[in-house]
């Protein structure tokens, strides 16, 4: 990458761990809050790092970044993180320049989401971008990276049916309810948790259980409340909740804690209880499945399940993929541009200052000389020249490199580098 001329780093990295190798418990270990995700930023920029992302979701942990090392971008995942370098090592992968952009875009398109055809993660990967950009961690190759893959995305979602339907931890939650749980849409639900996770979660629930006896806790009520007044539900206080889990017949916990909010002690039911935990880490203890009457169902195992929806969306995969490379060989294209750059650049200060020493010697020979209309000229015959040199360096036809070295030693050219 340092012919690019993108960064004073020599590669471009992603850096991370996710579902297929890492289980729930070591994915919570190297979790990001928002917080998190702004103080790595602030310790990035301090060590000199000049472009990063990061992204952190329920299935990956991911850090995308120029470095001169990618132990720089491990180090400072696992600083700020509760997981050692020793279990990154055991469960993460390390992706370099173009395999590092093709895993973003394969990432950011859906197609390596635990659930085929849950596309959140492009709106994760949206704020990523927004977050650094505000930090000052956005460069011209990160952005152009950001809107080029979520332009295969849309082009993904509107060209092939590998997102038609839910497919998403919300739907396949609410789905492994109406096959476990008998006379689904008369029983007691609680959710808590009004998250996006515990958003969507209740949408789905509503749309397909018909069960009006669903009820809303979250630490802050005013969440709830919002969206219980849209399905017209109940919520309850967060002090209630003791009092609700012995009440309902299932449990769905959607926040997003460091620790356990739901415990063994919690518990005091006589009857059946499906808990279902949709966090990252692990936000309901395991010995609750030591109380008689419970069972425990993690989001890992709901990411496992397949259906025909699910297996149909398979065939849309090659097509996916074809949509992905015609996106990514116009981001390529635009990637070689970058090779020249500095000597455009350079050509131009050259001629313009050619041209103002010209425009001057003129002006002091011709008494009726007209500067105003000669500089006009002037800088449009420059603008055409290096337009001329920079569409015959992006010929394919062409080696650029011997065609820059030229240009470089014609017009004596010192071009500014990163």
């Amino acid at each position: 990458m340092k012919h690019y001329n993108l960064s004073k780093h020599s590669s471009f990295y992603t850096i991370g761990l996710n579902y297929k190798k890492a289980d729930a418990e070591v994915r919570g270990k190297f979790s990001l809050d928002e917080n998190a995700m702004n103080q790595l930023l602030e310790q990035a920029k301090i060590i000199g790092l000049d472009g990063l992302l990061v992204t952190s979701t329920c299935n990956r942990t991911e850090l995308h970044g120029f470095a001169q090392h990618p132990f720089q971008l491990i180090k400072l995942l696992c600083d700020n993180t509760l997981g050692s370098i020793e279990e990154f090592q055991d469960v993460a992968y390390v992706y370099k320049n173009n395999e590092a952009i093709n895993h973003l875009f394969r990432m950011g398109t859906g197609l390596d989401s635990q659930i085929l055809g849950d596309f959140e993660i492009i709106s994760q990967l949206k704020q990523s971008f927004y977050r650094s950009k505000k930090q000052e961690l956005t460069n011209h190759f990160i952005e152009r990276l950001c809107n080029s893959v979520i332009q295969a995305s849309k082009r993904i979602k509107n060209e092939t049916e590998i997102s038609s339907g839910a497919t998403s931890v919300a739907f396949a939650s609410v789905q492994y309810i109406t096959k476990n749980v008998p006379d689904i849409s008369d029983k007691n639900i609680l959710l808590f948790g009004t998250g996006k996770i515990g958003r969507n979660t209740c949408e789905n629930l509503i749309k397909h259980t018909k069960n009006s006896h669903i009820t809303l806790i979250n630490r802050t009520k005013d969440k709830a409340e919002k969206i219980a007044g849209k399905f017209n539900l109940v919520v309850k206080n967060y002090g209630d909740l003791q009092a609700e889990i012995r009440n309902t017949d299932v449990l769905i916990v959607a926040t997003g804690a460091h620790s356990p909010t739901i415990s063994k002690e919690l518990i005091h039911t006589k009857k059946p209880l499906l808990i279902l935990d949709l966090s990252i880490p692990k936000n309901v203890s395991d010995d609750v499945t030591e109380l008689e009457n419970v069972s425990l169902v993690h989001l890992d195992h709901l990411s496992q399940m397949t259906d025909d929806t699910l297996e149909r969306r398979k065939q849309f995969v090659p097509h996916a993929e074809v949509i992905i490379d015609e996106v990514k060989e116009e981001f390529i294209k635009w990637l070689e541009t970058r090779k020249f750059a500095p000597i455009i650049k350079a050509l131009k200060k050259k001629l313009k200052t050619m041209k103002d020493e010209e425009l001057d010697f003129q002006s002091k020979k011709l008494s009726d000389f007209n500067a105003d209309h000669a500089d006009i000229i002037t800088d449009r015959i420059i603008q055409k020249i290096t337009k001329q040199f920079a569409n015959h360096l992006k010929d394919n036809e062409v080696d650029s490199d011997t065609s820059l070295d030229l240009i470089q030693r014609v017009f004596q050219l010192e071009p500014e580098s990163k």
